[in-house]
C-alpha cells in the first residue's frame, strides 16, 4: 500500500476530497519527522511509537578492501507497535 492509496481509502471511507486528505497525511508526516529530528519521540495510543534509537560505536568491515573502519555511534528513527497492532498482525495475516 502505498501513500497514495491511504490518501484514496481515507477519502472514500470519510467523503473528504483528497486534496485536504492528502495535505493531513503530509503534514502528520512532517510533524513526526520534526519531532524526531528534535530528539522527541511521537506516542500514537493504540497504534504505536515513533522513536530516536541510539546506536553505539562499532567496527565494521569492507570485505571487498579486507579492511576494518569505525562507525560512528549515531541515531536512526525506528518504529515499535503497540501490543494491540502486533495482536491483530498476528492473527489475520497467514504465512504462505
Amino acid at each position: 500500500m502505498t501513500k497514495a492509496d491511504i490518501v484514496s481509502n481515507i477519502s472514500k471511507n470519510l467523503g473528504i476530497e483528497k486534496v485536504d486528505v492528502q495535505l493531513t497525511v503530509e503534514s502528520l508526516m512532517k510533524e513526526i519527522i520534526n519531532s524526531l529530528e528534535n530528539g522527541e519521540n511521537v506516542y500514537l495510543r493504540g497504534f504505536g511509537s515513533f522513536i530516536v534509537k541510539k546506536r553505539a560505536e562499532k567496527t565494521g568491515r569492507n570485505i571487498k578492501n579486507n579492511t576494518t573502519l569505525k562507525i560512528p555511534a549515531h541515531n536512526i528513527p525506528a518504529f515499535k507497535p503497540s501490543k494491540f497492532f502486533v495482536k491483530g498482525v498476528k492473527n489475520k495475516v497467514k504465512i504462505d
